[in-house]
């Protein structure tokens, strides 16, 4: 473990615990906030919640346990598809089973060690480990990513896609019947209260909105396209879980284990279909599409033999 209490500069009156706890240690948002809900911030002897606001003067004690270190394993994913490539990005098709960077716990392939076997450079912007990477994918969602090739590259696309500019169009089968058939999921998406490797709609959450729209309705599911206004972890399959329609497939978000096994899924029906934005190096719009890949394929066939 390791530790360190300090004061509060002025500088950072009212700013988040987790913000803050990331200014001024130099750690990401994402580990700060995981040290404050493991209870490792305590503000003038008080722990601390992530949400709290830091009050300049107060003592800060902050305790953790360093991650272990992680770095890119070059690793050819024979199935990992190039779809553009050019001296600023490359667009991929993820296949399913292959995480987007390396990662504590994480022993599979990963996109980063795919490229590098594959003789790619990848901009070096962002942490080690995750260098290029502007969005990331679950394991067990297939398609499209884009991957930063140079520094002006990487900074375009992490400003497009803070600020909403990418078009992100995925395309899901859930169990079921959504009622409508098309509308809005505007909920809050968060950690999941009793699970650490879980999400939730919380209303300690961040602002997450999805839109759907059924494609293909079946006796027991419906085909949907989605379009992300946000894009927080595991977003679709949280929002469609919580309406009591979880993807077809995912026995993590409860997901009828009878369905996946008629239908030979083994992971989530979810694809990302199509990803729109404008080019960094061109100032153009760009529009990448893809196809089902074979499993998500059958799964569709047998629910059209119904």
């Amino acid at each position: 473990m390791e530790s360190r209490t300090l004061p509060v500069p002025d500088g950072l009156e009212g700013v988040r615990m987790d913000a803050g706890i990331a200014k001024l240690l130099g750690f990401s948002r994402t580990f700060a906030a995981e040290v404050v809900d493991a209870g490792g911030v305590s503000v003038d002897g008080s722990i601390a919640d992530k949400s709290d606001r830091l009050r300049a003067g107060s003592w800060l004690e902050v305790t953790w346990q360093p991650r272990a270190e992680v770095s890119i394993v070059p690793i050819a994913v024979p199935d990992l598809r190039i779809v553009h490539d050019d001296d600023d990005l490359v667009v991929i098709d993820k296949p399913v089973g292959v995480a987007a960077h390396p990662s504590v716990g994480w022993t599979g392939p990963t996109v980063l060690g795919a490229l590098a076997a594959a003789g790619f450079r990848i901009s070096t912007s962002g942490a080690t480990e995750r260098a290029g990477i502007v969005h990331r994918l679950d394991a067990g969602t297939s398609g499209l990513m884009v991957v930063a090739k140079s520094e002006s590259a990487y900074s375009a696309l992490k400003r497009l896609f803070r600020d909403r500019e990418v078009e992100k169009v995925y395309h899901a089968v859930v169990q079921g019947h959504p009622d409508p058939l098309s509308g809005t999921i505007d909920a809050p998406v968060g950690r999941h209260p009793s699970s650490s490797w879980k999400f939730a709609v919380t209303s300690a959450g961040k602002p997450s909105v999805t839109h759907y729209e059924t494609i293909e309705a079946f006796p027991s599911a419906s085909l949907l396209e989605v379009h992300l206004e946000t894009g927080r972890t595991h977003q679709i399959r949280v929002h469609m879980a919580a309406q009591r329609h979880p993807c077809v497939g995912d026995a993590m978000y409860g997901a009828d284990p009878t369905i996946s096994a008629r239908l030979g899924l083994d992971r989530q029906w979810l694809h990302a279909k199509q990803l729109g934005f404008v080019h960094p190096a061109t100032g153009e719009p760009v529009l990448y599409t893809t196809g089902y890949p074979d499993d998500l394929q059958h799964a569709l066939d047998v629910l059209r033999q119904d």
